[in-house]
């Protein structure tokens, strides 16, 4: 296990689509999503279709569990008192992170989607997250993906990731409207998680970040627990020592 105290440690982030919690063998358990989410050892994780799709979209992972499975706790992002995330999307950080602000952003598209922002403070350095789970149809995604870039352009210069499942299985196309300011990073196949074919979950990095890692996590509870496997990357500040 990576000391993440250590003062050079790389900010690590993942992102994992979590189906709900219903594994391969169509049983849902959040405990051992929970568990594989751990193992990820992440500082900031976003996960997608983290509340259910009918009725109040409560949420899939009781709130206890998290406290109990990890050391990590989610960001209050919900419009309601059952969900842990909005449209599905859930952000958990480790313990005694400072989290500085957070908002909630409509996204276009036929299907209903969304993102979420979080704003944090990482050993001195204000970051932002956003995290989505974009639509099947590549012009809706490219709509979403415009509508973050245009919410960005609103907001103050700061380091920025923004990760997710994004649906997209072509290594080449479809990242255009973030292709400006943002790297776009394909961590490995991640879907699906019985035969990865897809790097369908990807992590964008503005340019005040440096990629000293990358990977999909394939190992252990991760290769039943979702039909994603997590997917994570160790970012450096740049101009830093991190």
């Amino acid at each position: 296990m990576k000391d993440k105290t250590a003062s050079n440690a790389p900010l690590r982030v993942g992102s994992y689509n979590i189906r709900k919690c219903v594994g391969l063998d169509r049983r849902r358990n959040p405990e051992r999503v929970l568990e594989a989410v751990s193992e990820v050892e992440a500082d900031i994780i976003a996960l997608q279709e983290a509340d259910l799709r009918l009725g109040e979209r409560r949420t899939a992972i009781p709130r206890t569990h998290i406290e109990k499975y990890t050391d990590m706790m989610p960001v209050d992002l919900a419009a309601n008192d059952v969900s842990l995330g909005w449209h599905g999307n859930a952000v958990l950080v480790r313990k005694g992170a400072e989290v500085t602000a957070t908002k909630r952003l409509e996204l276009p598209g036929f299907e209903p989607r969304g993102a979420v922002m979080v704003e944090l403070n990482h050993k001195g350095q204000q970051t932002r997250l956003i995290a989505t789970h974009l639509g099947l149809m590549r012009r809706h995604r490219q709509l979403q993906l415009q509508a973050i870039a245009d919410h960005l352009e609103g907001c103050a210069p700061m380091p920025t990731i923004l990760l997710g499942d994004f649906n997209e299985w072509s290594a080449h196309k479809g990242m255009e409207p973030i292709a400006q300011n943002f790297s776009v990073h394909a961590p490995g196949r991640s879907f699906h998680s019985a035969q990865p074919m897809a790097a369908l979950d990807r992590i964008a990095t503005s340019s005040h970040f440096a990629l000293r890692d990358a990977g999909v996590h394939e190992r252990g509870p991760a290769l039943r627990a979702s039909d994603h496997l997590p997917v994570w990357a160790d970012l450096a500040y740049e101009g830093t020592d991190l």
